[in-house]
């Protein structure tokens, strides 16, 4: 017997984590505080049981570019029983509450993007991790002349720019199938949430560039890069690599061991200066789309 039940208390949540980590180990996941912090009245977090085992868990809502989105997850012991298929119609269910016409999901595996094409799920675009793994003594860059670069934790008062001047141009300029959208409530909440790790370029009083890192709860030595991006008056003079080094070398200080990021594909750019800087591909994830509702 398969049940499903919406996340409710701290208990609830810790179980949904507990899913997440046994079926992407390679990705961070939000703390118990972070999921309750980024919560909101169009997200839907659910928890599978299977003959009173807990067996899975999904989540739908409004995606960062306006659009639905399920994800359901089932531990590997519990597939191949139906509670997949079961996750995926509630959370489907609950994207058309929310109203919107279509669906988008995610899949990194041949065994996933099956099952997504059984219900009809089309790709619409890929994204690629990438990994650099740190060493001890990573050096610090060399800054481009004219740039200082200063930590968030420095000048918190650059939060607010950061996202004015900086991440609704990057937003915009992202090769994604439709446009992403952030609120500055989610930016301080899920997008800058390690002030000392998060770094801006001025340029005089201008702020021209920024990127950062998101930490990681359950596996402290490693760590995911925050958004990296550069103002478009200012790409091609080597902030984005100087940024991205600046990262790399305050891990190394701290004893990070790893550091990945995700990057849409159409951005070869960025994905160029992460192969330059030594990241690796390590994952590709697939994202899909169909009309809804399902199919019966």
């Amino acid at each position: 017997m398969i049940e499903l039940r919406a996340c409710e208390g701290d208990a609830d949540l810790e179980a949904w984590r507990r899913v997440r980590i046994a079926v992407v180990p390679y990705e961070r996941t939000d703390s118990v505080e972070e999921l309750r912090r980024s919560a909101s009245t169009g997200r839907l977090l659910l928890l599978a049981y299977r003959d009173g085992e807990l067996a899975g868990s999904g989540v739908s809502g409004r995606g960062d570019t306006a659009s639905g989105f399920a994800i359901p997850r089932v531990l590997p012991e519990q597939r191949r029983c139906g509670v997949g298929t079961a996750l995926l119609y509630m959370l489907a269910k609950h994207v058309e509450t929310l109203g919107f016409p279509d669906l988008g999901v995610s899949v990194d595996d041949e065994d996933s993007l099956a099952f997504a094409r059984r219900f009809g799920f089309e790709e619409v675009g890929r994204q690629v991790e990438q990994v650099r793994a740190i060493a001890a003594g990573e050096p610090w860059p060399a800054v481009p002349d004219g740039i200082a670069l200063v930590s968030l934790a420095e000048r918190p008062e650059l939060l607010g720019r950061l996202y004015h001047e900086l991440a609704l141009q990057a937003f915009e300029d992202m090769p994604t199938p439709r446009k992403v959208e952030i609120t500055p409530e989610q930016w301080g909440a899920e997008w800058v949430t390690w002030p000392e790790a998060t770094f801006a370029a001025l340029a005089g009083n201008e702020v021209v560039g920024m990127a950062g890192l998101i930490p990681d709860v359950d596996q402290p030595e490693r760590a995911e890069n925050a958004l990296t991006t550069v103002h478009r008056d200012f790409r091609g003079r080597g902030i984005a690599r100087a940024l991205k080094e600046t990262t790399i070398a305050w891990a190394s200080d701290r004893g990070l061991r790893e550091i990945y990021t995700w990057t849409q594909t159409g951005n070869e750019n960025m994905r160029s200066v992460n192969e330059r800087l030594g990241y690796v591909t390590r994952t590709v994830s697939i994202s899909l789309r169909r009309p809804l509702p399902l199919p019966a």
